[in-house]
């Protein structure tokens, strides 16, 4: 049987601590379009903030009260979702904007076998954002 899915792409659930800091990295930054906001009906309330990334939806969940993980370690500090991956055709350009507006570089600019090069990024709560280009 398997999923029989209504939708060419996953939505991405991020929670985050700060609605402007992280509308400033996803929206302004990284320019994904904001399409709206709802308010967050489980986890106490709070605001969920909708940006498309091409056919995925991303959803920033601010919830009322904070929760009291922080989301840093890297990817092998814990099991669960670390981080999400975009491909992309302008690698270079990217991290340079990255890094002239002061976000954290967790991986720099590498090439990790012939033809595919990719960096990552950290998000203002530390969630891990990884850029790959194909030559």
């Amino acid at each position: 049987m398997g999923v029989q899915l209504a939708k060419s792409a996953i939505d991405l659930g991020i929670v985050i601590s700060d609605s402007e800091k992280s509308l400033a990295f996803y929206r302004d930054l990284l320019g994904f379009e904001h399409v709206g906001d709802i308010p967050m009906p489980l986890g106490g309330g709070g605001t969920m903030h909708r940006l498309n990334c091409g056919d995925t939806l991303i959803k920033l969940v601010n919830f009322d009260t904070n929760p009291e993980g922080d989301g840093s370690g890297g990817i092998a500090a814990s099991t669960g979702m670390r981080y999400f991956t975009m491909i992309v055709s302008n690698l270079s350009e990217i991290m340079s904007e990255c890094e002239a507006a002061g976000v954290k570089v967790t991986v720099p600019i590498t090439e990790v076998r012939s033809g595919v090069t990719i960096a990552m990024v950290a998000d203002p709560d530390g969630n891990f954002v990884e850029f790959v280009e194909n030559s």
